[in-house]
């Protein structure tokens, strides 16, 4: 019998700090088995209803946005086991570069087996109705990770390694979906190819801040040639 010690480790934790599931979260375990058959839909909805035994008032008041809250909830609970993952794993003896690799490919490996509900729930989310949810998802993720990691960046750098991370992890999402080699190899070697690519550029980056170092700020100096007139006046 084969155990998901990492599942079973989430689900420890989990159930450490919640005695009871929310209905949310019953209705979103109950929803994965039936998406491959009917999507991300309102009768999936009502699927996950019926073997809940919760009843539609009671379902509109966990999930109002319908479906869309079940797929923002699974996220939600995937963050979770990825940052369960991290927190026992020794983290402190990688390397920066291990470390984000290990935090995505956490986070990847945590869709499980429901890979067809994770290639529905991308669909989904390209939907009108739905794309600021998408990229809300993404994004909440991605910091999920630098702050699982303790990321010390503030200001720009705050942002800058959460956008460059969400398009890392993005990219990654689709190849692992698509991968259908033993253990997802091509996926994982994708993975660490992006990661390698990140590496390169902030190495770049602060060469350059390096060298620059002691010129003048180029924002500063065309602020001053746009406004500099103005104020002499």
């Amino acid at each position: 019998m084969h155990i998901d010690v990492a599942a079973m480790l989430f689900y420890i934790v989990y159930m450490t700090n919640n005695t009871t599931l929310s209905d949310l979260d019953r209705l979103t375990q109950a929803a994965l088995p039936h998406v491959g058959f009917d999507g991300w839909s309102d009768e999936t909805l009502r699927r996950a209803c019926e073997d809940t035994q919760i009843n539609a008032d009671a379902a509109l008041l966990a999930a109002p946005r319908g479906v869309l809250d079940i797929i923002a909830n699974w996220s939600a609970q995937m963050d979770a086991e990825m940052l369960a993952r991290m927190d026992a794993a020794d983290l402190k003896s990688m390397k920066i570069r291990q470390r984000v690799t290990f935090a995505v490919q956490s986070r990847l490996e945590a869709i499980g087996t429901h890979d067809e509900a994770a290639r529905r729930a991308r669909a989904r989310l390209l939907l009108h109705d739905a794309a600021t949810l998408g990229a809300e998802l993404i994004w909440a993720t991605s910091d999920a990770i630098w702050t699982g990691l303790s990321d010390p960046s503030t200001d720009f750098n705050w942002y800058s390694k959460r956008a460059v991370l969400s398009a890392v992890y993005t990219s990654s999402l689709a190849a692992w979906l698509n991968d259908e080699t033993p253990q997802k190899a091509k996926a994982k070697a994708f993975l660490d190819r992006r990661i390698e690519n990140v590496m390169e550029f902030e190495k770049a980056k602060a060469n350059f801040r390096k060298l620059t170092k002691d010129l003048p700020d180029p924002a500063r100096v065309l602020a001053g040639l746009r406004y500099g007139g103005r104020r002499r006046a």
